[in-house]
């Protein structure tokens, strides 16, 4: 199973959408180069009010291209980037990957997933019932997010559009995805 990055994206400041970009370079151990999401500890504002010596298991945001598909067919005009991720993908089912699996971009960049985007409210004062389009429940009724999922940067490298993603998976037993 492989796919391909449709898109990169950053911002330097704490906003709700990302700029897109022509490449990327990711940062071992950091994140996205000239994001306000990078760094060793955690930067997301309400993460780093409770405690902001936590590590920061939020370096990169990937979202995949076939959710905005799947919310414009429902009356959503979301462009790449305008969710807040660094990476829009298409080809991967990105919600069903394991914990800990790597994805290796580009010629040399390595992400590890480490769980699933938690949304929040900015989300509707993006674009009302935003929130609850991402948001579904399974048979069972338990809570299913596809806001994408969040990984560190195990490896550096430039990651530009167009690049190609090969996926590793880790030993078994895999770990489904939980909120980080």
């Amino acid at each position: 199973m492989n796919g391909i990055v449709t898109a990169v994206s950053r911002r330097a400041t704490h906003a709700f959408s990302k700029s897109n970009q022509d490449s990327i370079k990711l940062l071992a151990g950091l994140g996205v180069e000239g994001d306000a999401h990078s760094g060793r500890t955690v930067k997301h504002r309400s993460r780093v009010a409770k405690d902001p010596n936590q590590p920061n298991l939020r370096q990169v945001h990937l979202i995949h291209a076939e959710l905005h598909d799947e919310l414009k067919a429902v009356g959503f005009n979301i462009l790449a980037g305008q969710m807040g991720e660094n990476i829009t993908t298409r080809g991967i089912n990105l919600l069903e990957l394991p914990t800990d699996t790597l994805l290796h971009l580009g010629n040399d960049a390595v992400i590890q997933v480490t769980g699933l985007r938690n949304p929040c409210t900015q989300l509707d004062r993006f674009q009302p019932g935003l929130m609850a389009a991402v948001l579904d429940k399974d048979e069972q009724g338990n809570i299913i997010r596809k806001a994408g999922i969040m990984g560190i940067v195990l490896a550096s490298g430039v990651v530009n559009t167009g690049d190609q993603i090969n996926i590793e998976f880790p030993p078994k037993p895999y770990r489904s995805l939980e909120r980080v």
